[in-house]
Formats: structure tokens, sequence, C-alpha cells
């Protein structure tokens, strides 16, 4: 194992101090390590949090400031954060107007987002949540009952945290990511497995000339493992999935994630970019908005994902507005 590292078991908390040090502007992080919008709570202000084990980078820490994440709760790499985690980011967040829960569907991080929910009800705070659960390629897997939430979940909190910031109240912005939910839709594939640091070796074993096809975030298998293909059908076997499992329609605008997991190069993003937009052109729907780079990642996987959001003008307004964070910024 090869990592820019001190010891393994230091890595979370060394990795949220390098941020505070490189982004004061925009974080705090307090305890028991939760990343919190610098100048959180905001009066009136719905709270937005979301959390998931550390490893997925920039994904949900770097996406922390205005005009998305109001807190983010890292756990230990690739395992769930625990609900004292959560339910001190939905006190630090909660300005008397409400706290959204936006939560990836693995049973540990549903489980323990429930419980955080239910301890903050306790002390008198108004919480919801949702559940994002957008991967077409497998119905249930290693961490999950159902779909997994994977690049969804980013294009969520993107939306919903500029309802938040435009002044929506909890019941709106709790609509709006659920209609996200409802109009997404992603799948990756992988050319290599990654390593967890304390593991010290791959996750799983796959050849050269192999590659793995609806693989999720941490390594868990996928539809298939085939030989390696080009850019062009990979991106089409997943494309398919996806424009078929809505349906999407022809007159369709669409958002278009493609997300690197890690370990690829934005020069192959693009080249499966541009075949996506073939694909969809050859069916009638027209990406009006894209985002292409490594928003939700693996560690040092090589591989890539995609996924695609129905749009309306509600969702497009949403997604042009200001963002400011240490990941994801425009319009400031």
């Amino acid at each position: 194992m090869k990592k820019l590292i001190n010891a393994p078991e230091n890595v979370v908390d060394e990795a949220l101090a390098g941020m505070l040090a490189a982004h004061p502007g925009y974080i705090r992080v307090e305890e028991p390590n939760i990343v919190v919008r610098k100048d959180a709570p905001k009066a009136g202000k719905v709270g937005i949090i979301s959390g998931g084990g550390s490893g997925h980078e920039p994904m949900h820490g770097g996406f922390v400031g205005m005009g998305m994440l109001d807190a983010a709760c890292p756990g230990a790499v690739f395992t769930s954060p625990v609900p004292d985690q959560m339910l001190a980011a939905t006190k630090a967040v909660d300005s008397g107007a409400g706290v959204l829960h936006i939560v990836k569907n693995y049973t540990g991080d549903i489980m323990n987002f429930e419980l955080a929910a239910e301890l903050a009800r306790a002390e008198g705070h108004e919480v919801s949540a949702v559940v994002i659960a957008d991967d077409v390629a497998v119905k249930d897997s290693l961490y999950t009952a159902g779909r997994r939430g994977v690049g969804g979940t980013v294009l969520a909190e993107k939306i919903v945290g500029a309802a938040a910031e435009a002044g929506a109240d909890l019941a709106t912005v709790t609509a709006l990511c659920q209609k996200v939910q409802d109009n997404v839709r992603s799948m990756g594939m992988a050319l290599t497995s990654c390593t967890v640091p304390s593991a010290g070796k791959p996750t799983f074993e796959i050849a050269d000339d192999e590659m793995e096809i609806g693989v999720g975030i941490h390594g868990e298998p996928g539809r298939s493992r085939m030989k390696l293909a080009t850019a062009d059908e990979i991106t089409e076997m997943l494309a398919t999935p996806i424009l078929d499992d809505l349906p999407f329609e022809r007159g369709d605008n669409v958002l278009a994630f493609v997300n690197g997991l890690g370990g690829t190069p934005l020069i192959e993003l693009y080249i499966v970019f541009n075949k996506l937009q073939q694909l969809c052109a050859a069916r009638g729907v027209t990406i009006t908005r894209s985002l292409v780079g490594s928003y939700i990642t693996s560690l040092d996987m090589a591989g890539c994902s995609i996924t695609l959001l129905k749009l309306d003008d509600e969702l497009t307004g949403y997604w042009d507005a200001p963002v400011n964070t240490p990941g994801l910024r425009w319009g400031v």
C-alpha cells in the first residue's frame, strides 16, 4: 500500500484538520468530528445536513457552505457516522426553522440518521429526512436494502441547499429533495479496486484486462465483471439502463453528471461525456446542464459513474443558483 498518510487510524482526524486549515473561511470543525458551515446557524434558514463514511471526498464535507450543506458528518473510512455526530450537527445548524437530513441508502447511514432524528425531536428540534437511492445497477447490495445512494446525492445537496438559502421552509425543501430523488438515476463502473487504509490491501481483486459494471462506491460488486471495453462501449453500458429506468423520454431536458471515482483523470471523463451526449441526443433527450469531475469518490478507485437528472424550470433554477463551498462553487 502506497498512500500519503501517517497512520491509518489517524487519517480522518488529520484530513479534517487539514480541511479546516485550508478552508477556514468556509467551515469550522467541531466535536464529535462534524464539519459545520462557518456562519451556521443562520437565522430563519432551514439547516441541511448529510453524512456518510469518509473516503468519498469531496462529498460530504467539501460541500459545506453557502448554497449547499450547513453541516456534514464524516464517519471512519467507508463506515457510517454515529448518531452522536448527526445529533450534534442537527443542533449546530438549527436556527429554529428545522433541519433536513439527506441520507444515502446504506443500512448504517439510515439507522444512525433515524436514531439521531428521534433524539433531536425529543429535544424539540423539527427534523425531516429524505433517502437518496438512485443506483440502477442492483436492487440490493452488501450495504443496502434496495438501491444504493450514489451520484444523485450531490445533485440533491446542491438543489436543496439553494432552496434553503433562498428561504424555503422545511416542508418545501423536503418535498424538493424527494422530487430530485424521484427524477434521478445513476450507475457506475470500476477499472480497479480501491484500498482502504486500515485494510492495507485492495478491497477486491480484478485482472488488468477486466472491469466491473455497476460497482458501488465502497467496492461492492455490480451487475457483471467482463473484459475491458472502449470508453464508448462502457458509456453505453452505463447510460442505457439509466435512460431506460425512469424512463427518460424524447423532449426531456436533463442534467448530466459524469463523476470520477478517485483514480480517473479528467480527460477520460470528458471522453465519457462526449459519448453520453450522443446517446442522449439519439433519444431526443437534451443535456441542458452538466457536471464533470470527481465529486463522489471511492478513495483511489479508477472508474466513473453517470448520473442523469430530469430537469424542469424549478430544478434548473436552483441548480443555477450561486454556491460557494470548498468542493463546488459558481455564481459568487
